[in-house]
């Protein structure tokens, strides 16, 4: 965000902005794209006096015109210190009702184990949070173990590496980073979350100002019932990933998250994507497999979407079942919706 230096006397008493913005601002060559005001653009300030009613404030319109914004009186927003913002933190997490609980965090940046949810926090300047530059993975914990980790952490490395990341320590001190976190937890049956960012520094959009990556695990105890009943999916509208992305685990979840949203206001609960040539793809946050009349299990190829672990293991086990002649044949290739 460009510096308002230029302004003679701060904004709250200053009636009117100068119209010609750009004459004011230093390296007046330089197109500020990120540089807009009340009405102009998509950002956009508003500057309050101490326990008074805002003054009139010029807004630029255009070039050669301005208007005039009258904002009633809001109310005081406190400065806190660091320990009153950790106990609002503490009673924000105490009032939360999810299904989720928090149990155990580990952080890069504080270079150890928490297990107050309230301290479960990244910094706003970290290149994950303000630029998506980040990319994570999850293991299950079963009876306090954590299954197929080491698949999940070969699969979060190279998604690291396709996203540029580097790793802030070796593999094997990240393995045991992930299983003293889980110990630390005493959870018995949830799952390992972990994410590996650019990490913070400034908020530009190269991570060159971050002086190191970061990694983050927390452990997440799920309190929903299971239900075996099975789930009503659509077809996604939501345009998928390119390849380069979807085969990635990044943070970059918003088709995601959208394609999740259309299914549930259709009444299912997810939506399936379709690649570029109509065959079936996957799910928000789930691989797709059939088993047809036949016998035979149909899954999708790996090239544009994501290689599910479990995917992966259900293949493993369909051989098992395919010796014992529970399933005639398995194949991985193109689906198409019609028959399926």
């Amino acid at each position: 965000m460009a510096s308002l230096s230029f302004l003679p006397k701060p904004i709250s008493e200053t009636s009117h902005i100068p119209t010609k913005l750009v004459d004011h601002l230093p390296f007046s060559h330089v197109a500020y794209r990120n540089l807009s005001f009340l009405g102009v653009g998509s950002r956009s300030f508003g500057v309050k006096t101490t326990g008074r009613p805002l003054k009139e404030i010029g807004v630029v319109k255009n070039s050669n015109q301005t208007e005039t914004l009258v904002d009633s009186q809001t109310p005081d927003v406190p400065v806190l210190s660091c320990s009153e913002a950790i106990e609002r933190l503490k009673t924000y997490r105490e009032n939360q009702k999810g299904k989720q609980q928090f149990l155990a965090m580990y952080s890069s940046t504080f270079g150890g184990i928490t297990t107050d949810p309230a301290a479960m926090v990244i910094p706003m300047d970290d290149h994950m949070v303000h630029r998506g530059h980040g990319v994570f993975d999850t293991a299950a914990i079963m009876d306090g173990y954590l299954y197929e980790l080491d698949q999940h952490l070969d699969r979060f490395l190279r998604s690291a590496s396709m996203a540029k990341i580097n790793l802030p320590f070796d593999r094997e001190s990240m393995r045991s980073v992930l299983i003293q976190t889980v110990s630390a937890s005493k959870c018995r049956k949830g799952s390992l979350r972990y994410w590996l960012s650019a990490g913070p520094g400034d908020f530009q959009l190269s991570p060159s100002g971050c002086q190191h990556s970061a990694l983050y695990a927390i452990v997440i105890q799920d309190q929903s019932p299971f239900d075996a009943t099975g789930v009503k999916v659509v077809t996604s509208s939501i345009p998928i990933k390119p390849a380069q992305f979807a085969t990635m685990k990044s943070v970059n979840y918003l088709p995601n998250v959208l394609s999740k949203m259309e299914a549930e206001e259709s009444g299912g609960y997810a939506a399936i994507w379709l690649d570029g040539d109509g065959f079936i793809a996957e799910g928000p946050n789930m691989n797709v497999a059939f088993v047809t009349k036949e016998r035979e299990l149909l899954m999708p190829h790996f090239d544009k979407i994501l290689s599910g672990c479990t995917a992966q293991r259900v293949l493993t086990l369909a051989e098992g079942l395919v010796r014992e002649g529970k399933l005639q044949g398995i194949k991985v290739g193109n689906v198409r919706v019609e028959g399926r």
